[in-house]
């Protein structure tokens, strides 16, 4: 505990959090049950049974969330006669410790499902299966790549000379830069920026080689990647990926709930419109507090944090927006040829404005029925807008690009439009030590969290939120 100082109303330390998406309220629920999460390498101690073994909370914590609902990017609503049906992410990565390691202290994994499929294609002039040994496009297999009609025989025959290549530097730190240089142009094209693209709606070409863990390890281990995958540890055993049957939005449910269980306050619908310095605290719209983690987008950021270089370095994070048109059709039109596919990808030179198709109703179980299809179609990207378009030229792209694609004709029996504007942060050449000096700017009481920050993906944010927790926690101990 800390001793009162003028403006504490109370001798027991008060965090505000600003944002209740996924990242403030992982920092809430570390923030009350310290010595579990906290952000560390192997995602804590996790209980077996999904209890939590922790003391009592140091702190007082109250979330603010502008939104009426909980979650930020994640939603999950009815649709097509089933109960949950996400909007935004509808996994999360299972091989990474973070986002798994608070459901299970959540006692969520027993409800836990996974894809009951996992082979992906590739649109380009056709639709092709992504060839085996891929690590996010990057080839790992020669021979598996050779095999596949995605790539032309001088595309292969370059991607295979990378073995010969000299190390390449990573200095400039593009993800683009760096797999044109060892592997050639249409690996790139077809296969790197499609899955990366896809996951961060980014041009790879303008996105950070660090920010990408998986490809950064590879490149930076041996002179050859082809020669380094072939000393990669063997993926472990279990599910790529984890979703609650009741869609993500039964994640943030249940860690509000566990916020709230420990004493912490959740106000929805409750925009913080201003933060002022008070003594060794700070007012949020008022209310003091000893420390303030902002878990919201860096463009809510900037307009809080005092004027100076943090301010500045905030505006500058740029977005993605995208829309997600979600459309059911008859289960008696679809094909056969496309059964045991979760979708496809479509690269940058072949897109208008769609750049991904999940076949959702074969990639999730708990998504079938014995009438309809369910199809999410992705539009919008790093350098492709779509905010600006009206709903129906949205939905008139998506079914009659996917209807090419797809040699199908769509009839659409429900349809969902989602719009997420300003969904992807994107990590230009260098953001990690742009995020580095932006926090080096900032008093040790006012910590930043989220995917604009510290990596995109529900896992990173968790991380993230625990890892500010951590921090503040630490501040407010030995504040005076």
């Amino acid at each position: 505990m800390v001793a009162s100082s003028p403006g504490r109303p109370s001798s027991v330390p008060h965090v505000v959090v600003v944002g209740g998406g996924i990242s403030g309220l992982a920092a809430a629920h570390a923030l009350l049950h310290p010595g579990v999460g906290a952000g560390d390498g192997d995602g804590g101690a996790v209980g077996g049974d999904g209890g939590d073994r922790d003391g009592e909370p140091i702190v007082t914590v109250t979330v603010r969330e502008a939104q009426r609902q909980l979650g930020g990017k994640i939603r999950t609503s009815p649709f097509a006669g089933l109960p949950a049906v996400d909007e935004g992410p509808d996994a999360f990565l299972a091989r990474v410790p973070w986002a798994t390691a608070l459901a299970d202290r959540l006692g969520m994994m027993p409800d836990m499902t996974s894809p009951a499929v996992g082979a992906a294609a590739v649109w380009w002039d056709g639709l092709h299966r992504l060839p085996e040994g891929l690590l996010l496009g990057m080839p790992t297999d020669i021979v598996a790549l050779a095999r596949s009609k995605l790539i032309s025989w001088p595309g292969k025959v370059r991607a295979a000379t990378e073995v010969l290549r000299p190390r390449t530097s990573l200095d400039g730190d593009s993800i683009g830069a760096f797999v044109r240089a060892r592997f050639g142009d249409e690996v790139h094209e077809r296969l790197v920026d499609p899955l990366v693209g896809s996951i961060y709606a980014a041009d790879t070409d303008r996105f950070s080689l660090a920010a990408v863990v998986q490809i950064a390890d590879l490149a930076a281990a041996h002179r050859s990647v082809l020669l380094a995958a072939r000393h990669r540890p063997a993926p472990p055993a279990g599910p790529v990926f984890h979703a609650p049957r009741l869609g993500m939005a039964q994640f943030v449910s249940a860690t509000a709930d566990a916020v709230a269980a420990r004493g912490g306050v959740i106000l929805a619908d409750a925009p913080c419109t201003s933060l002022e310095p008070d003594g060794i605290g700070w007012r949020v719209d008022g209310e003091y507090a000893d420390a303030v983690v902002l878990a919201c987008p860096a463009a809510q950021a900037a307009r809080l944090v005092p004027a100076g270089s943090a301010a500045d370095g905030l505006r500058s994070i740029g977005y993605a927006d995208v829309v997600i048109v979600t459309v059911a059709v008859p289960l008696t039109e679809w094909p056969e040829r496309l059964h045991g596919l979760s979708g496809y990808l479509v690269p940058k030179p072949a897109q208008h404005l769609v750049t991904a198709v999940s076949f959702a109703s074969q990639k999730w179980a708990h998504w079938r029925t014995e009438e309809s299809m369910i199809l999410r179609i992705s539009l919008g990207r790093d350098g492709l807008p779509v905010m600006g378009l009206q709903d129906d030229r949205l939905v008139d792209a998506a079914i009659a690009e996917t209807s090419e694609h797809i040699q199908v004709a769509l009839r659409p029996s429900e349809v969902r439009i989602t719009r997420w504007e300003r969904a992807f942060p994107q990590y230009r050449p260098h953001h990690h030590d742009h995020v580095r000096r932006i926090a080096g700017a900032l008093p040790r009481t006012l910590v930043l969290a989220g995917a604009s920050y510290h990596g995109i993906g529900i896992p990173a944010c968790v991380r993230s939120g625990e890892s500010a927790a951590t921090t503040v926690l630490a501040a407010v101990a030995t504040a005076t």
